[in-house]
């Protein structure tokens, strides 16, 4: 049967202890839904609920009748990933007393965290196993749990933004050190990127526009450490006003991330139209052609003709993972004039030739 998670917004009036017996009302009458109240998050203002039901409808009628708050937004979920995400799937133990309201006052805010090398360098096996191995001792020691983890890059969730900023300046640390003892590689970068968000808020699936940023500021921002500007607030918050003075931090302005969003949503539409100019990107941008030059400089450190060239030669890069064509057809496929000038740009970027990169 499915599990869905819903999104409740509460009221300011509504405490935690309203939202508890909301959910023991659900309880009550799941039965008569086919459904399985699972256990729910909360804060001052949404409630997350995880349900197993035979459809959208059964739930929505469930929670009707238990107490009349229908959710704003339901999403189908892999109780894998909410696992990963969240810590668990159920109510926490409840260590009160017989009678007692269980409370629960955990929130679904989570700080997640992407990590990656940069993907113009590869690693052996014997560097990619111990590589793997520290950084998932160090985000264990910080609290977080690893959503994903493969040869070139991690996906972890933090609750405590503390421990994400701390554990993403020891992953540097680590890298470093690790990389000057085995590799004498100084041109192998470790970009981490950071921001906060709930579950879901009316599209997509868990965490997905979180993630999704986290990988934009980890890929394309200027920086080993890139922390979004409420990452770099709720850590000095929680840290009496400390600032984040490591030099290897970056945190970007709200204008800054407005900026990233518009720059990636139209870079994403239009990656791969070969007949892409600066002036007709700028154009749908808004921007003059210095304005832009700018503002990518500042962001980015690269001109718009050399961003929209790697996110080229990334693409491709996946392609050629995939297998999905030959030389000629990715070259094409994303967004180069020619096979032979796109052969061109990829050695340069990466030391190989296309019909290489898989070997």
């Amino acid at each position: 049967m499915p599990i869905y998670m819903d999104r409740h917004n509460i009221p300011a009036e509504l405490t935690s202890q309203h939202v508890a017996r909301m959910h023991q009302e659900d309880l009550k009458v799941q039965h008569l839904y086919g459904c399985k109240g699972m256990t729910y998050w909360c804060d001052e203002t949404t409630a997350f609920c995880l349900i197993e039901a035979p459809n959208k409808e059964a739930l929505k009628k469930m929670h009707d009748h238990a107490h009349g708050a229908l959710p704003h937004a339901i999403i189908e979920v892999d109780p894998k990933i909410v696992e990963a995400f969240l810590g668990r799937i159920k109510d926490p133990e409840f260590t009160g007393q017989e009678g007692e309201l269980h409370v629960i006052s955990e929130s679904a805010y989570r700080v997640i965290m992407v990590s990656g090398i940069d993907h113009k360098h590869s690693l052996d096996n014997s560097m990619t196993i111990a590589l793997q191995k520290y950084f998932k001792e160090l985000i264990l020691r910080f609290d977080g749990s690893i959503v994903k983890q493969n040869k070139n890059c991690a996906l972890v969730s933090f609750s405590s933004v503390t421990n994400a900023v701390m554990c993403a300046i020891e992953l540097q640390n680590k890298f470093k050190t690790y990389i000057l003892e085995h590799n004498n590689a100084n041109n192998l970068k470790l970009n981490i990127g950071l921001c906060t968000g709930v579950p879901f808020n009316d599209k997509g699936g868990i965490f997905d526009e979180t993630v999704k940023f986290a990988e934009w500021m980890c890929e394309f921002v200027k920086g080993p450490i890139v922390l979004s500007s409420e990452v770099r607030n709720l850590f000095e918050g929680e840290n009496l006003n400390v600032i984040v003075m490591d030099e290897q931090t970056h945190s970007l302005t709200p204008s800054e991330e407005k900026f990233l969003s518009v720059l990636m949503d139209l870079t994403e539409k239009t990656w791969n139209d070969t007949n892409l100019t600066v002036e007709s990107f700028s154009k749908q941008l808004g921007f003059s052609k210095s304005q832009l030059y700018r503002k990518m400089q500042r962001l980015t450190n690269k001109s718009l003709n050399v961003f929209i060239k790697d996110y080229r030669l990334k693409k491709a890069c996946e392609f050629l993972e995939k297998k999905t064509g030959n030389i000629s057809e990715i070259a094409f496929e994303t967004g180069f004039n020619s096979p032979a000038y796109f052969t061109k740009c990829f050695q340069e970027a990466y030391g190989i030739l296309p019909s290489a990169y898989n070997k």
